[in-house]
C-alpha cells in the first residue's frame, strides 16, 4: 500500500503532511544550529579567558573528578526520571548565583559612589515621610484621591527637598548638624536589614495570617543580618559585605525553599534540591582538595583582580572595573525612569485611554518605536538631552536616560501584554464588590500582571546594558580610568570597555583581556535573562 502523504479536507483544499513534516524538521535543524552555534562562541570565549590547559594535570582531574562528573551525572539522572525535579534544581542553583550579583553591584555602589551618612539619613528621610503619609491616611481615612496625592507630594517634597533658599530637607539638617556619623555596614543594617525584616515579616504573615509569625521571621532575619556582621568581621572581610550578601543570598534561598515545602504540588520535584547540594558542594570540595594538595590551576585572565582593577595599557594589569560600576549605575537610571513611565503608560492605554484614532496612532508609533535601531536613539538623546538640556555629555545620567528611552517601547508593549491578559472577570467581580477602577487597578489588575510586566523590564534592560551605538553617539568615554562617583561624572560600560579592548593589537588583549570583558557582560546578560525566565514559568505554573 502506498503511503499517504496527503488528505482532503472540505473548504481547505490539499493539505501535504509531507510538507508538514518538512517544515517541522526544518524548524527543529534551525534551531539546533542556533544553540551549536552560540555553544561554540561561549566555549571558544570560555577558553580564552580561563585558559584551562595552563593549570596542570591534578588540578584538572580533580575538579572533573569532584565538581564536573557528578554535576553532570544528577543533571542527567534528573533530566531523565523528573523533569521537575530539574527544574527545581537549576532555579535553587541559580538563585544563589543572582543574589551574589545582586549583592555585588549593590556594594559597588556603596563603596564608590554612595557616602555612608548621605545614604542613612536620606533613608532617615523616607521613613519620616511615609510614616507622616501612614498618619494622615490613619487621621483621615475618608480622604479623596487629590487630598492624598497633594499630602505625598508635599510632605514628600517638604522632608526630602525642603524650601530651596528657606528651609533645608531632612537629610540636609541631619548632615549639617549632626554628630553621630554612621558607618558602612551599619547604615546598610538600618536600611537594608530593616526593609528585608520587614518585607519577610510581611509575607508570612499575610501567608499564615498570623501577625506573631510575621514579627519572629522579621526578627530573625534583622538578627541574621546583624549576626553576619559579626562573622565577616572574624573571618577578616569587610562587615558590610556580610550583611549584603545574607540579605541577597541567604534570605531570598531560604524562603525559596520554604515555599517549595509548603506547598503539595512540589513534592514530586523536592528531590531536585539535590541538584545545587551537588553543585556547590562539589565545587567547594574541588577548590579545598587543590589548594590543600597544591595544585596549580589555570591562569586566567578573569579573577577577582580583572574585576577590581581600573584599565590599563599592561594587560596583566588591566581591569573592568570602572566599566563594570558604569554598567551599574546605567543600570540604576534605567531602571528608575524607564519602569515607572513604562508600566503607567501601559496602565492607561489598557485600562484608561478610549478605543479612538489618537489611542490608536499612539498604539501603532510604540510598536514601530521598538523596532528603530539603537543608533537613532543615541541621536535623540545627543540632541534632546545635550544639546537642549545641558545635561552634560557622556554623563551616567544622560545615557541612562538615553537607553531608557531606547527599551521605553519594549517596557510599555511588555506590560500591555501582561495587563491584558488578567481575565476581564476578576474586573468585572471586583467592580461587583464595589471597589472603584483605581482599586481595581491597585488590588486585582497589577498583582496579577507584575510578573509579566518584570520578565520583560528585565529583559529589556539586559538588551540596554548590551547596547555601544547610543553611548558613542553621546560621547559616553570607551575607557574610563576613574570610578563615576555622581550621575553628573562621565563613565564607560562594559560593551565600550570590550569595544576600546577591540582596537588593541597585543595578543593579550585579543585573546585574553577581552575574552574576559566578553565572559563578564554575558554572565550578567544570561543572569538577568535567567530571572527573567524563572519568573516567567513561576508567574505560569501558579496560573
Amino acid at each position: 500500500m502506498a503511503t499517504q502523504t496527503s488528505t482532503q479536507k472540505d473548504g481547505f483544499g490539499q493539505v501535504s503532511r509531507t510538507k508538514g513534516i518538512f517544515f517541522r524538521y526544518a524548524l527543529l535543524a534551525s534551531a539546533l544550529v542556533g544553540i551549536v552555534a552560540l555553544t561554540v562562541l561561549l566555549i571558544y570565549v570560555t577558553i580564552d579567558a580561563v585558559e584551562p590547559t595552563s593549570a596542570s594535570t591534578s588540578w584538572l582531574l580533580a575538579y572533573a573528578g569532584v565538581f564536573v562528573v557528578p554535576s553532570l551525572l544528577v543533571f542527567g539522572y534528573f533530566s531523565i526520571k523528573n523533569p521537575r525535579g530539574l527544574k527545581l534544581g537549576f532555579a535553587t542553583t541559580g538563585l544563589p548565583v543572582a543574589g551574589l550579583l545582586l549583592g555585588t553591584a549593590i556594594l559597588v555602589i556603596f563603596i564608590d559612589v554612595l557616602d555612608d551618612d548621605v545614604w542613612f539619613y536620606h533613608m532617615v528621610g523616607v521613613a519620616l515621610t511615609a510614616a507622616l503619609i501612614w498618619g494622615h491616611r490613619k487621621l483621615r481615612p475618608t480622604a479623596n484621591i487629590y487630598e492624598k496625592l497633594l499630602f505625598v507630594l508635599f510632605v514628600g517634597g517638604y522632608v526630602m527637598v525642603g524650601l530651596p533658599g528657606y528651609y533645608h530637607s531632612i537629610p540636609e539638617i541631619f548632615l549639617l548638624f549632626s554628630p553621630f556619623e554612621p558607618v558602612k555596614w551599619f547604615s546598610m543594617l538600618t536600611t537594608f536589614g530593616l526593609a528585608g525584616a520587614l518585607l519577610t515579616g510581611r509575607h508570612f504573615a499575610r501567608k499564615f495570617e498570623n501577625q506573631r509569625t510575621g514579627l519572629v521571621t522579621g526578627g530573625l532575619v534583622f538578627a541574621g543580618a546583624a549576626a553576619s556582621a559579626f562573622v565577616a568581621l572574624f573571618a577578616g572581610v569587610e562587615q558590610s559585605i556580610g550583611v549584603i550578601l545574607f540579605l541577597t543570598v541567604v534570605v531570598p534561598l531560604a524562603l525559596f525553599v520554604e515555599d517549595i515545602f509548603s506547598k503539595e504540588h512540589t513534592i514530586g520535584a523536592r528531590d531536585g534540591l539535590v541538584i545545587p547540594i551537588v553543585v556547590f558542594g562539589g565545587l567547594f570540595a574541588a577548590e579545598l582538595i587543590a589548594r590543600t594538595a597544591g595544585f596549580t590551576g589555570p591562569m586566567a585572565w578573569i579573577d577577582f583582580q580583572f574585576l577590581s582593577s581600573l584599565p590599563n595599557p599592561d594587560p596583566q594589569q588591566a581591569g573592568i572595573y570602572s566599566a563594570l560600576v558604569g554598567s551599574v549605575m546605567l543600570m540604576v537610571v534605567i531602571v528608575l525612569f524607564s519602569f515607572p513611565i513604562g508600566v503607567g503608560a501601559a496602565v492607561y492605554l489598557e485600562e484608561y485611554a478610549p478605543d479612538n484614532r489618537t489611542t490608536r496612532f499612539i498604539q501603532i508609533n510604540i510598536s514601530n518605536l521598538a523596532g528603530v535601531p539603537s543608533v537613532v536613539y543615541g541621536l535623540l538623546g545627543l540632541g534632546l538631552f545635550i544639546n537642549l538640556l545641558n545635561l552634560g555629555i557622556g554623563s551616567v545620567l544622560v545615557g541612562g536616560m538615553t537607553l531608557s528611552l531606547l527599551i521605553l517601547p519594549i517596557v510599555i508593549i511588555s506590560s500591555q501584554e501582561a495587563i491584558r491578559a488578567v481575565p476581564s472577570s476578576l474586573r468585572q467581580a471586583s467592580y461587583g464588590m464595589g471597589a472603584t477602577k483605581w482599586q481595581t487597578i491597585r488590588e486585582v489588575v497589577l498583582p496579577r500582571s507584575i510578573p509579566g510586566i518584570l520578565t520583560g523590564t528585565i529583559l529589556a534592560i539586559g538588551r540596554a546594558i548590551g547596547e555601544t551605538a547610543p553611548l558613542i553617539i553621546i560621547a559616553a568615554p570607551t575607557s574610563s580610568f576613574s570610578v563615576p562617583t555622581s550621575l553628573s561624572d562621565g563613565a564607560s560600560a562594559m560593551p565600550l570597555q570590550i569595544f576600546t579592548w577591540a582596537s588593541y593589537p597585543q595578543q593579550d588583549f585579543q585573546h585574553g583581556v577581552l575574552a574576559a570583558g566578553v565572559v563578564t557582560v554575558l554572565i550578567v546578560l544570561l543572569t538577568m535573562n535567567s530571572i527573567a525566565i524563572v519568573l516567567r514559568n513561576r508567574y505560569q505554573s501558579e496560573n
